[in-house]
């Protein structure tokens, strides 16, 4: 039965046995010279390939320590452009609160020199006005009288009349 079934399905014994030995044959030297080219080519390429999955990962976590790096440098600039932007504004405050001092004093010593200006003007200009009255008093008292006033009558009536004016 083995023989009539092998018969049907053209298998001859000689020609089993040397195909057999033809494909292992070729089966050797494709391994030797193919396949063993081709997997190691492959083997190559998965290690590659593993080397740029770690550089890539490597890569990732200097990335991530960078932008670390880098967002604690601005957050220390923020830090400081406050800190000089806070002292800035309290040396301006400081300094508009000096000038402000200083403005207030020179406007009281200009207003000090410009009383006691006003009240030696006032002075002089009563005394002038003291003086003119007095000598027109003296006039009027030497035409109404008609008398020539000597010196001590006139510094008299120029005192009597200073007294008054002042009163």
């Amino acid at each position: 039965m083995h023989v009539v079934l092998a018969a049907q399905f053209g298998l001859a014994g000689g020609n089993l046995i040397a195909q057999i030995a033809i494909f292992l044959i070729v089966y050797k030297i494709l391994e030797k010279k193919a396949f063993g080219p081709i997997i190691a080519m492959l083997e190559q390429r998965k290690q590659r390939i593993a080397e740029g999955e770690a550089k890539l990962e490597k890569i990732a976590t200097d990335l991530a320590a960078a932008e670390a790096n880098a967002q604690a440098i601005l957050n220390k600039a923020n830090d400081s452009a406050a800190r000089m932007v806070k002292e800035a504004d309290d040396s301006a405050k400081a300094l508009k609160e000096t000038r402000a001092q200083e403005a207030i004093h020179e406007a009281s010593q200009i207003l000090a020199k410009a009383r006691e200006a006003a009240q030696l003007e006032k002075e002089q200009l009563s005394s002038q006005l003291k003086q003119e009255f007095g000598r027109m008093v003296s006039d009027a008292t030497a035409r109404v009288t008609g008398k020539v006033l000597n010196s001590d009558d006139q510094s008299r009536i120029n005192q009597e009349t200073a007294a008054q004016v002042s009163a």
